[in-house]
């Protein structure tokens, strides 16, 4: 991989998964269209890199010409996905109490298809539930606020949080400017 490809790809995660990577949400999903290999080398470099933070990378989906590439906190993920409200929703698509993170992740994984997403992935990206329930019955219209999700519920909570979270963008977009990579600027 080249440095060129390894800094688009740096930038690209700082962009659409900065609050997971400065340990403020559970989860980011990202869309990548480079070459499979590429993905899979920078994979493997954030595998090393980035476990010590506690953060994990995975491929999720892989169509003829995206890859998603899903990046999560582990134990925020897992306190997330442990709190009755989602467990509950999560177990009217099968998931169960007794599967470890990586078998839901396989579960969630399996699930995906080209251009069709389980309703469940936003419990997996930290969404409330009630906005989860709420675009399924509205199917996607309706929403009160269209932001990192399409909010149903608590609108100014929502704020608040996207607020946060263009903060984590800009910080982590600060730091890259100076020349940081994108493990340094994590730390």
């Amino acid at each position: 991989m080249s440095e060129a490809e390894r800094r688009s790809i740096d930038s690209c995660l700082a962009f659409h998964s900065a609050p997971t990577l400065l340990g403020v949400k559970c989860a980011n999903l990202i869309s990548f269209d480079i070459h499979e290999g590429t993905i899979a080398e920078y994979l493997q470099e954030f595998k090393a890199m980035a476990s010590g933070k506690g953060l994990m990378a995975m491929q999720l989906c892989r169509c003829r010409r995206r890859t998603l590439v899903y990046i999560c906190n582990e134990k925020m993920l897992t306190a997330w996905l442990g709190m009755p409200q989602v467990r509950q929703f999560l177990s009217e698509y099968g998931y169960t109490c007794d599967m470890s993170l990586e078998q839901k992740l396989r579960r969630l994984s399996r699930r995906m298809s080209c251009g069709s997403f389980p309703h469940e992935i936003g419990a997996f990206l930290g969404y409330p539930v009630e906005d989860i329930r709420g675009f399924i019955s509205n199917s996607g219209r309706n929403c009160l606020l269209c932001g990192y999700w399409k909010v149903y519920g608590n609108a100014e909570k929502a704020r608040r949080t996207f607020r946060t979270y263009d903060r984590c963008r800009n910080i982590l977009f600060d730091r890259l400017n100076h020349g940081m990579s994108l493990f340094q600027a994590i730390k």
